[in-house]
C-alpha cells in the first residue's frame, strides 16, 4: 500500500534557508498511525495533525537531499523548460529510491519514490513489500498528469490553488493508496475518465 503522495520543491526558494523544502500538497492514505501507535496514543486530532505533517516535512527533506545528490553525481545541468514543454521535462526527470528506516520518520520501515522535475519533487512512500515497478510507474503516470493540467513548470502554478483536481487524480489512479496493475484497455479508460473530469 502507498502510504501517501507528496509534492514539494528540492530547490532552493527565495524564502526557505538553504536545506529546507516547501510541501505544496501531501495525501496520505490508510490508518492514522498515531491513532494505533502507543506512544502517540493520547494525543489530541490537532497534535496528530501536526505529528503527521512534520513526518511529511521529513520525508520531503530526505528526497530533497537525494534529489541534490543524484544531480550533483549525475554532472548534467539543469535545462528550464516552459508550459507546454512537460512530456520533455519528464523525460528529463531524475528518479530514485530512497529508504525510510523505521522510526525516520514513520514507526516501520518505508521505501520513497520520487522524481525531481525542474524544481518540483513527487514522492510516493511506499510499504516495503510493494512492487516499486508498479509503484515507479504509477508515480510517472500521475506526474504526468499534474504537470499537465495543472501547468506546474510555468508561473503562477495553480497546484495549492486546485488541490481539488490533485486529489481527484489520485482517487482514480491511486484509489486509496492502493497500486493498480492496468492493462492497455484499462489504462486508456482511466485516461479517458481523468480528462473528462479536468476538463471540467
Amino acid at each position: 500500500m502507498v502510504r501517501c503522495f507528496l509534492i514539494h520543491t528540492v530547490c532552493p526558494v527565495s524564502a526557505l534557508s538553504s536545506g529546507e523544502s516547501r510541501v505544496l500538497y501531501s495525501r496520505v492514505f490508510g490508518p492514522d498511525e498515531g491513532a494505533w501507535s502507543d506512544p502517540d496514543r493520547g494525543l489530541s486530532p490537532e497534535e496528530r495533525r501536526l505529528l503527521q505533517k512534520e513526518k511529511i516535512t521529513v520525508v520531503a527533506r530526505q528526497v530533497r537531499s537525494a534529489v541534490s545528490l543524484s544531480r550533483e553525481a549525475s554532472g548534467r545541468l539543469l535545462v528550464e523548460t516552459v508550459s507546454g514543454e512537460e512530456a520533455l521535462a519528464l523525460q528529463e526527470a531524475d528518479g530514485g529510491v530512497a529508504r525510510l528506516r523505521a522510526g525516520d520518520p514513520f514507526s516501520e520501515e518505508m521505501s520513497a519514490l520520487w522524481l525531481a522535475v525542474q524544481s518540483l519533487g513527487f514522492t510516493l512512500v511506499c510499504e516495503p513489500h510493494e512492487n516499486l515497478l508498479l509503484a515507479e510507474g504509477t508515480l510517472r503516470n500521475l506526474t504526468r498528469h499534474c504537470l499537465e493540467t495543472l501547468h506546474m513548470l510555468g508561473p503562477g502554478s495553480e497546484v495549492l490553488l486546485r488541490s481539488n483536481r490533485v486529489d481527484a487524480l489520485l482517487s482514480r489512479l491511486l484509489p486509496h493508496g492502493q497500486l493498480l496493475f492496468l492493462n492497455h484497455r484499462f489504462a486508456q479508460s482511466l485516461e479517458k475518465e481523468v480528462a473528462a473530469y479536468l476538463a471540467k
